[in-house]
């Protein structure tokens, strides 16, 4: 597994965890990301 693929597996991590969760600010509190950087991971 390359850089750019584990960049990417966290990425899809934080939006799974915040969709089973149902709260992007308990999600982006466990894995350590701004909601900005979230919204941000969602539109791309």
């Amino acid at each position: 597994m390359n850089t750019h693929q584990k960049i990417t597996k966290n990425k899809v991590g934080l939006l799974k965890l915040a969709d089973m969760l149902g709260s992007v600010s308990d999600a982006c509190k466990m894995m350590g990301y701004s909601r900005d950087s979230l919204y941000r991971f969602k539109e791309l």
